[in-house]
C-alpha cells in the first residue's frame, strides 16, 4: 500500500505551510554553486504541489523568499528573481491543467517590475481555478506583516474610524496578508533546522510542526504524505485536555 493510500482523507490538513530549506547545502554536496540548488528545488515544488492536490489539501503556502533574503549576495538574489520569473511563466499552463490557482503574500511591490508583472499575470490566468490554492510567500516576513497591520490599525484609530475597544483578534487577522485564508494546521521545514524563521508567526499559533533532515531538493510527494500521516497521529487539543476531547458533545 502506498503512502497516499494510508492517508485518512477525512483528516487531511486543510492548509500546509512549508519552509523550503536546504537548496544551498544540497548544491554544495553536489559540488555545485547555490544557484544550482535553487533550480533543482523547483522540481520539488512541482512534485509536492501535485502531491498536495492528490492528498486533498486545499491550501499550500511556500516560503519562497523572505525579506531577509534580500541581504544575500546580489548574484544569488538576481538569479533567484530570474528563476522565479521563468518558473512562473513555465508552470502556469500546468497549474491551469491541474486546476491550481496561484496567490502571493508579502511586500510584493519590492519585487523587480518584470517579476511582479509575471506573477500578477499568472495569478490572473489561474484565478478561475477551483482546486488547490498555491500561495507563494515572496519578500515576506511575519514581523513586516504584523508591523504593517499595526500601522494600519493605528491610522484608523487616529482618524476616528476605529475605536480601541473594537480591536480584536478577528480585526487583526483581517489586516494580515492571509486575510480569507485559513491558518495552517501543519508546518513542514526541511533540512533539519528547528525554527520558523519569521514565517507566519500569527497564523502558526496552533499548527503542528514537522521537521525533516531531508534537504528541499530531495523532498518529494512521498515525503509530504509521510508528514501528513505523522500529523494524523497527533492529538490536537487547542488548550483543552485529552479527556475533554473524548467527551460526547
Amino acid at each position: 500500500m502506498s503512502q497516499l493510500q494510508l492517508i485518512d482523507k477525512q483528516n487531511v490538513p486543510q492548509h500546509i505551510a512549508i519552509i523550503m530549506d536546504g537548496n544551498g547545502r544540497w548544491a554544495k554536496q553536489q559540488g555545485e554553486n547555490r544557484i544550482f540548488g535553487h533550480y533543482e528545488g523547483v522540481n520539488s515544488v512541482r512534485d509536492v504541489v501535485e502531491g498536495a492536490g492528490e492528498a486533498g489539501v486545499k491550501y499550500i503556502t511556500l516560503y519562497a523568499f523572505s525579506t531577509e533574503n534580500w541581504n544575500r549576495p546580489k548574484e544569488e538574489v538576481d538569479a533567484l528573481m530570474e528563476l522565479l520569473v521563468s518558473t512562473i511563466s513555465m508552470e502556469t499552463p500546468q497549474l491551469n491543467k491541474k486546476n491550481v490557482s496561484l496567490q502571493a503574500i508579502g511586500n510584493l511591490n519590492s519585487l523587480p517590475p518584470a517579476c511582479l508583472q509575471e506573477l500578477n499575470e499568472s495569478i490572473e490566468m489561474t484565478s478561475k481555478n477551483t482546486g488547490l490554492k498555491l500561495i507563494l510567500a515572496l519578500s515576506y516576513s511575519a514581523k513586516w506583516e504584523l508591523t504593517e497591520a499595526v500601522k494600519h490599525i493605528a491610522e484608523n484609530v487616529k482618524n476616528g474610524t476605529l475605536a480601541v475597544k473594537d480591536i480584536s483578534e478577528k480585526l487583526i487577522e483581517n489586516e494580515l496578508c492571509t486575510k480569507g485564508i485559513p491558518d495552517p494546521e501543519l508546518m513542514i521545514r526541511t533540512s533539519g533546522e528547528h525554527r520558523i524563521s519569521n514565517f507566519l508567526l500569527w497564523q502558526l499559533a496552533y499548527a503542528e510542526f514537522y521537521f525533516t533532515e531531508k534537504l528541499w531538493p530531495e523532498f518529494r510527494k512521498d515525503d509530504l504524505f509521510t508528514a501528513i500521516l505523522n500529523y494524523q497521529n497527533r492529538e490536537r487539543r487547542f488548550g483543552k485536555t485529552s479527556e475533554q476531547l473524548t467527551q460526547p458533545k
